[in-house]
């Protein structure tokens, strides 16, 4: 199996920097390209930050921390971050173009044996590699992760077709390292896994919204304390099969004919959209909030998964 030893990140973004961070707590040396000087200082800001509430939520020893730091290197040369690279993991815009021009620089700038992943959900693994040498195409994967980075246990890896076995072999060994849970996607679909799942929920809350069966106060607490509550705990099989997979067919049966079936997105976030209600970033979106502790909220947030990912550890 390949030993992976040194890692680069393209994208120092809301997804790049975490993963940086995710490694660096793990261990390794990680070089972070991003040719964005305020993007670059943003992104250590956030990293500085993330590990100091770890440490205050006794997630890491606060001591850990400028070793964590000198850790990640930020470079605005892309042939610098990837030139002794053995996994490259890009996190840029979802633009098939730029990726699939990104990935032909990285296959001429990585050494031969180097992995190249994609942080993509929902553009096509073939697409994006379509300008990497033949040679290289087995060494390619998608290994999607779930925001916040840091936090989030999820990682996605693409197992249809194109990846090695000793690729894909070597990556889930690295991410165990990491202390992250792999699963493997057998189809190369739009959205993968999780990404399908969540969209499926939103659909329905969405439409509730619409149709004002409920509050937003109330349908958000009618999934973290119902549903939500026992996905954190186990899947949606498991409970099929606890509840019983005749009683689930009646009440789809039942119920699926009534819910939202639309194949497009609700208009009525075309609507908040319209009205730049886009949420946190822009001070409303189905809740309002504070900008001045727009930091807080988010804070707030962290901190709550911080400790569900500490009581999802016991119940391993």
């Amino acid at each position: 199996m390949k030993e992976i030893n040194n890692i680069s990140v393209i994208g120092a973004g809301t997804m790049g920097h975490g993963i940086a961070e995710v490694f660096a707590t793990g261990g390794y040396a990680v070089q972070v390209y991003e040719p964005h000087a305020t993007v670059r200082e943003k992104a250590g800001r956030a990293i500085q930050d993330e590990l100091e509430l770890l440490a205050e939520m006794g997630r890491i020893d606060a001591a850990a921390i400028p070793a964590i730091l000198a850790r990640i290197a930020f470079h605005d040369d892309l042939a610098v971050a990837v030139a002794n690279s053995d996994f490259v993991i890009e996190a840029i815009p979802e633009d098939v173009t730029l990726k699939q021009e990104l990935f032909a620089r990285l296959d001429a700038l990585c050494p031969a044996e180097a992995i190249l992943a994609s942080n993509t959900s929902s553009l096509s693994l073939p697409d994006m590699i379509s300008t990497v040498r033949p040679e290289r195409v087995s060494n390619c994967l998608t290994c999607h992760w779930y925001n916040p980075a840091h936090l989030i246990p999820l990682v996605e890896l693409s197992d249809f077709g194109s990846s090695s076995a000793q690729t894909l072999e070597a990556v889930e060994a690295l991410f165990r390292k990491v202390g992250k849970k792999t699963i493997r996607v057998l189809k190369d679909i739009p959205g993968l896994i999780a990404n399908r799942i969540q969209q499926a929920i939103a659909r329905e809350v969405f439409s509730l919204i619409e149709m004002k069966a409920a509050s937003p106060e109330d349908i958000d607490n009618a999934l973290k304390y119902g549903p939500a509550f026992r996905y954190a705990t186990t899947g949606q099989l498991e409970i099929a099969d606890f509840g019983g997979i005749d009683i689930w067919c009646t009440v789809g049966d039942n119920l699926l004919p009534l819910i939202s079936a639309e194949q497009k997105a609700s208009e009525l976030l075309r609507q908040k959209i319209a009205e730049n209600k886009l949420g946190l970033k822009s001070g409303e979106g189905f809740f309002v909030y504070d900008q001045a502790q727009r930091q807080a909220v988010t804070r707030d947030f962290h901190t709550r998964l911080i400790r569900q990912l500490a009581v999802s550890e016991q119940n391993q």
